[in-house]
């Protein structure tokens, strides 16, 4: 029984990653951007599922983190020369993570709406500071001039900057944070969240010390959110605050409840149901000059699928279990 629902499960998406993997060799260049895109706010949405379909903390100021990562990799890219890919990387990832420490060292000991308005309060500092500070290129935002080299040691194993090398990054990227994501909530430290989520009392009356728990799970959440950023900023060449303004933090949140809170594939529907969605009401083909008034489109639609769906898309796959 459990094979056949793992298998029911596992292939569809087994399959999703295969067809990603070959999309760039024969679709228009627009749509291989549009799918780079859709698998790094996938990892944006996989981070904050973490926190909220799988222990119950909502969190609004996850957009903190994604920028921080995304700065991380603007002003460690100097304007002469390519930096590297690698120490970026983990500098930004644990840039984050170092925010989200202190962040969370502070928020979780408030819960529910007070711990809402704490996150967002302290994005919205980080917003401040990158929006009023020049070194970091205040309201404009700062250019990355070149694509991180992923030199080791003198031995290039390749470069961004040929082909379609940075979709396959960002696609190894998502493919390992998915696998990683699936492995750890099935284990000891999974379980815990599990039983936090359901009722935290219980759980520090069975003997578990709930706090490292859901320190630790948010500061790992941020760390996937500051590679998110990262990966964001080397594939657009710039960043800016709006990276770390409350509408993307809101945005995120909206991709996980389109997609279904609590499942890792509703993470993943969800970026992609937004994006498209996005983009079907930005498209002047298509709405003409009504296309300017996207966002109440945007809204609309997704006040219907949250209306229709209780559940999220990923009802539509399973409708009567869990992923």
């Amino acid at each position: 029984m459990f094979e056949t629902g793992f298998l029911r499960k596992a292939v569809p998406v087994a399959l999703a990653f295969i067809v990603l993997a070959l999309w760039p060799l024969w679709a228009p260049a627009f749509y291989a951007e549009l799918a780079m895109k859709i698998m790094i706010l996938g990892i944006f949405a996989l981070s904050l599922e973490l926190l909220v379909g799988q222990t119950g903390l909502v969190c609004f100021g996850q957009a903190a983190f994604f920028g921080i990562g995304a700065y991380a990799a603007a002003l460690m890219t100097p304007q002469s020369e390519a930096a590297s890919l690698w120490f970026t990387a983990a500098v930004a990832v644990a840039a984050a993570g170092g925010y989200a420490l202190l962040v969370g060292a502070l928020s979780l000991r408030t819960k529910g709406v007070y711990f809402i308005m704490i996150t967002l309060a302290f994005a919205q500092m980080a917003f401040f500071v990158a929006h009023d500070t020049d070194w970091v290129g205040g309201s404009d935002g700062i250019y990355l001039y070149f694509k991180p080299d992923a030199s080791i040691l003198g031995w290039k194993p390749f470069d961004l900057d040929q082909g379609h090398t940075l979709y396959w990054l960002v696609w190894a990227c998502l493919l390992g944070v998915a696998a990683f994501w699936s492995v750890m909530l099935r284990s000891r430290f999974g379980r815990a969240l599990a039983g936090i989520k359901v009722n935290e009392q219980r759980m520090r009356a069975a003997g578990f010390a709930t706090y490292p728990y859901k320190l630790a799970v948010f500061v790992f959440s941020a760390m996937l959110a500051g590679l998110a950023g990262y990966l964001f900023a080397v594939k657009d060449g710039v960043v800016n605050p709006e990276l770390m303004s409350w509408h993307q933090s809101g945005a995120v949140l909206i991709m996980i409840i389109l997609g279904g809170l609590g499942h890792l594939r509703g993470a993943l529907i969800g970026a992609l149901a937004f994006t498209l969605l996005q983009e079907l009401f930005q498209s002047q083909a298509v709405f003409g000059s009504f296309a300017k008034h996207w966002q109440l489109m945007l809204g609309l639609a997704i006040i219907a699928f949250v209306a229709l769906l209780p559940r999220g898309l990923i009802g539509l796959v399973t409708p009567k279990e869990g992923a």
